[in-house]
């Protein structure tokens, strides 16, 4: 088991944290993204986040903690790097989705370090199956970057081929 409370509450409010800058970076991106597919897909995303946040924000709760509401202030600088990096491109969504992207590598790395820590196993299952999906919509973003068509299981989880 994890050494402490409080060690699993900052574990998941670091999550959290990141959970939400990913919700504002896919919500800011669909706002300048041309392509009205793109844009409902990273609308989709944002949901995606938003419904992982809440799920995390539930589990802090339960071990007794004050749950993360907002995103970190390094997410904030990224948003507007793309707002940025979007006009002198041209609002390129090739440039958008580069952004994206490394966002994406970000939010990986992050669910990878939760994972790498001793967690419960109820929260680390929790933890677990939001990293794959987080993973599939990282694989996606980067095959969309790469020009390559991305199509979505039969349960609505992306996947890139």
């Amino acid at each position: 088991m994890a050494n402490s409370t409080d060690e699993i509450r900052s574990t998941l409010n670091d999550l959290i944290e990141t959970l939400k800058d990913g919700e504002e970076g896919f919500r800011t991106s669909a706002d300048k993204l041309q392509d009205p597919s793109l844009r409902s897909q990273f609308h989709s995303f944002a949901s995606q986040r938003e419904s992982f946040a809440g799920a995390l924000q539930g589990e802090v709760l339960r071990v007794g903690g004050e749950p993360e509401t907002t995103g970190s202030t390094v997410g904030s600088i990224h948003r507007g790097w793309i707002d940025l990096k979007a006009a002198v491109m041209g609002n390129s969504d090739h440039a958008i989705l580069q952004e994206a992207e490394r966002g994406e590598d970000s939010t990986v790395k992050n669910y990878r370090e939760a994972l790498s820590k001793d967690l419960p196993a109820d929260i680390r299952g929790v933890i677990d199956s939001q990293y794959r999906d987080v993973l599939a919509v990282h694989n996606t973003v980067k095959a969309l970057r790469d020009g390559v068509t991305s199509i979505t299981t039969s349960t609505g989880t992306p996947r890139a081929y």
